[in-house]
């Protein structure tokens, strides 16, 4: 049987927050029988856009993660709800807006925030993936048809076809360590997971004017791996070595021109780090 799943392309995101208007538009002050109940004007965020920041100034990179219900396999929710929460035969998770009244404690049963309390209705609520207009005919969710870089796909597959895609196009879920077997995928989470060091070679002239190097050797030494990490400085001296762990400690950068000398420099990384000029 084919299921529904969504895939996020981090990279594509720009925080355009169509997908969030979308959804607010769909629920907010609309009822639903049999699948949601009308989302309140304020407090709830079905679906929201996280805002990962990395470096310091000049070197910055933002990243945005579009996050929502995972609509898991096996979901939390499901378990503690006892019936008032359903795992849909397409893969959809539903709570039901008639049965739930009264359930907050379905609430704190979502290790990813993504259920939220109506206190006017006493109600838990989520994004339940549009269900009602896919049933209705729509070939898509409204967050995938409002979203205009891409950033969001929804696909309907079965589940070995899902598997196959996530491994041969990479694609992660958020906090794999809970095994909740989420079906939102995500493409390009690496940036808000790891960090860069990152800088700028220079030199002085003959005349005493400072001069970008191109193509300086940057040789990166960590405490905790036995090989040395190399990149190159760019037409504007700089360079930036990613995909490095959080807090790896301890570091020597050995930077060297064969017409400009060498310098090693020291420090520690904990996050990402922009470390300045180096003069050679």
């Amino acid at each position: 049987m084919n299921r529904w799943n969504l895939i996020v392309d981090v990279e594509k995101c720009n925080n355009c927050n169509n997908c969030v208007m979308a959804v607010n538009d769909e629920y907010v002050g609309n009822d639903f029988p049999g699948y949601a109940a009308a989302q309140p004007q304020q407090g709830h965020g079905w679906f929201t856009i996280d805002r990962h920041i990395r470096g310091d100034q000049p070197m910055v990179d933002v990243t945005y993660v579009p996050r929502t219900c995972n609509h898991c396999d096996d979901a939390p929710c499901i378990k503690a709800g006892g019936g008032v929460v359903a795992k849909r035969p397409d893969g959809i998770v539903v709570i039901d807006p008639a049965k739930a009244k009264g359930r907050k404690d379905v609430v704190d049963s979502c290790p990813y925030g993504a259920i939220f309390w109506n206190e006017a209705q006493q109600l838990p609520q989520h994004w339940i993936f549009d269900a009602h207009l896919l049933d209705d005919g729509w070939i898509e969710p409204r967050p995938v048809q409002a979203c205009p870089t891409g950033a969001l796909i929804s696909v309907k597959i079965s589940d070995a076809a899902m598997k196959a895609k996530a491994d041969d196009e990479d694609l992660s879920v958020l906090s794999p360590e809970l095994n909740t077997k989420p079906r939102v995928y995500y493409r390009g989470l690496g940036k808000t997971q790891t960090c860069f060091l990152g800088g700028n070679v220079s030199t002085r002239t003959s005349q005493g004017l400072a001069e970008n190097v191109e193509g300086a050797l940057i040789e990166l030494e960590l405490a905790d791996r036995a090989d040395r990490i190399k990149a190159e400085s760019d037409l504007y001296g700089d360079f930036k070595i990613d995909g490095l762990a959080p807090n790896a400690g301890k570091f020597t950068l050995r930077i060297s021109h064969p017409d400009h000398g060498t310098r090693d420099i020291s420090g520690e990384l904990s996050a990402s780090q922009y470390i300045g000029t180096v003069e050679l």
